[in-house]
């Protein structure tokens, strides 16, 4: 038994099978006919046999953490903290935290696709199969930029079913997709809908805002389970719901099948997954923008930033030009931009449709990963100075990818605080780049550290968090 991919050709389907019940309106005087069903297509569409298929590939995680915690309800109150200080904290106590999802095993050797948000800082994960048998799994990748982990069950050389990637970008709206998780711990279970909406970048989930929208009921434990087409192949990776309560309003979000197998290849692969570098900020074009720049709609991305090292800047693209198609794809935001070529292989080619004065051209652009340009020199930094505390780094494209740091390539950046240090008294954060010490511009750790080596009576520092430049002085 096959299924059409979408409503349009089902609906068709269903008034065939209709009059094949003999239920079809009798034409004027004439008797209706009777006639006796001769296939079980004949007497009910349904998805059963493809669930049979798809559901022994979807599978149930259980991860826990163990968090260890001094708890003594007496240092709540100041006449015992005077008396014993804060040494007296009490016996370590352990809380466990538990998480529930889904995944899918996309190979026969026990290699399963699931959300990093799923597993992430867990102690112990468990994977249960469809038959019930449970796998300790062994985490192969986690990428919080993607929301994608991949995990590894030893089958003992037993063969596993799986679920074939399919190519995302064949999913049309309208498309009559299952979800397939373990919604609430209830067990497995198959929800139906369609595909509400595609490229949908305002979700914020992660930093590669790309999903698929389906209606299909995804609720907590659907995470990392598979949203699934008419021919049995994996759509995506069911990631988020929008929702007020916590339950499914039929406004749920998968992440593409062609960002799992980038995932997934990277790790069989056996190295770590390096995404091409665009070397290039921009911004979605408006009416207002399409109106000054002679589109006749809004569309595409407005190149404003260009790396003189990048592949854009190389290939020939400038400021100014409006990209609106990477490999014939369209793309309407800097995020749609930024997956279609996140999906794409470093050492490959990709071919960017661009319109520059209002001509259109195609401008090949070789796929290279971000440079380690300059070196990234992390330090540590300590003394009597006001970023004591801190981890800082030169700001370079490779860096800036890891972190998701979108501004200039030039700078220090902090990447970490130590809790009870002087740096963070001062209430900076990781992300904040430093711009000046004492009138000085800074652009490199070794520059930081310089300054801040100097004994000084007066610190006046300006440090850029976001799109705001913070100035603070202490001491004086």
């Amino acid at each position: 038994m096959t299924f059409k991919t979408s409503i349009r050709p089902l609906i068709s389907r269903l008034a065939l099978a209709t009059v094949a019940l003999g239920m079809a309106l009798p034409a004027q005087a004439q008797a209706p006919v009777q006639q006796v069903p001769q296939s079980r297509e004949q007497i009910t569409l349904s998805y059963a046999p493809l669930v049979k298929r798809a559901a022994p590939a979807v599978v149930n995680i259980y991860s826990r953490r163990v968090i260890k915690q001094r708890v003594n309800p007496f240092m709540e109150d100041p006449f015992f903290r005077q008396f014993f200080g804060d040494s007296f904290r009490g016996v370590p106590r352990e809380r466990v935290e538990s998480s529930l999802g889904s995944g899918v095993i996309v190979r026969p050797d026990g290699l399963i696709v699931t959300n990093d948000h799923v597993i992430k800082d867990a102690d112990q994960i468990t994977v249960v199969l469809a038959d019930r048998r449970e796998f300790p799994a062994k985490v192969m990748s986690a990428d919080e930029k993607v929301d994608l982990a991949v995990l590894r069950i030893d089958t003992k050389g037993e063969k596993l079913p799986t679920l074939e990637l399919g190519d995302s970008d064949n999913v049309q709206v309208g498309d009559l997709v299952l979800a397939i998780g373990n919604p609430f711990g209830v067990g497995q279970t198959v929800t139906s809908g369609i595909v509400s909406a595609l490229a949908r970048t305002g979700v914020g989930v992660s930093d590669f805002n790309f999903f698929i929208q389906t209606d299909a009921a995804i609720n907590p434990g659907n995470s990392g389970g598979a949203l699934i087409t008419m021919d049995g192949k994996l759509a995506g990776i069911n990631s988020a719901i929008y929702s007020r309560s916590g339950g499914s309003v039929g406004i749920g979000f998968a992440i593409p099948a062609d960002m799992v197998r980038s995932v997934v290849t990277a790790v069989e692969g056996g190295g770590k997954l390096v995404r091409p570098w665009m070397g290039a900020g921009g911004q979605a074009v408006t009416q207002d923008l399409a109106t000054n720049l002679g589109l006749t709609r809004p569309q595409g991305v407005l190149i404003n930033q260009l790396n003189p090292k990048g592949p854009l800047e190389q290939a020939g693209v400038k400021v100014g030009d409006v990209v609106t198609a990477v490999n014939g794809h369209i793309v309407d935001d800097p995020e749609s931009l930024r997956y279609r070529i996140a999906t794409l292989q470093v050492g490959g080619t990709a071919t960017l449709t661009v319109i520059r004065k209002g001509t259109e051209t195609k401008v090949p652009v070789k796929l290279i990963g971000p440079p380690e340009d300059p070196p990234r020199d992390e330090t540590a930094l300590a003394g009597r100075q006001p970023f004591a505390g801190t981890t800082v780094a030169n700001i370079n494209p490779a860096l800036a990818e890891e972190v998701g740091y979108a501004g200039s390539s030039d700078g220090v950046i902090v990447l970490k605080v130590q809790p009870g240090t002087t740096a963070q008294a001062l209430g900076f954060q990781p992300g904040d780049v430093v711009v000046k010490v004492n009138g000085q511009p800074i652009t490199r750790v070794a520059e930081l550290k310089r300054v801040v080596d100097q004994p000084q009576r007066r610190w006046d520092l300006a440090v850029r968090r976001g799109d705001q430049v913070l100035t603070l002085s202490v001491g004086g």
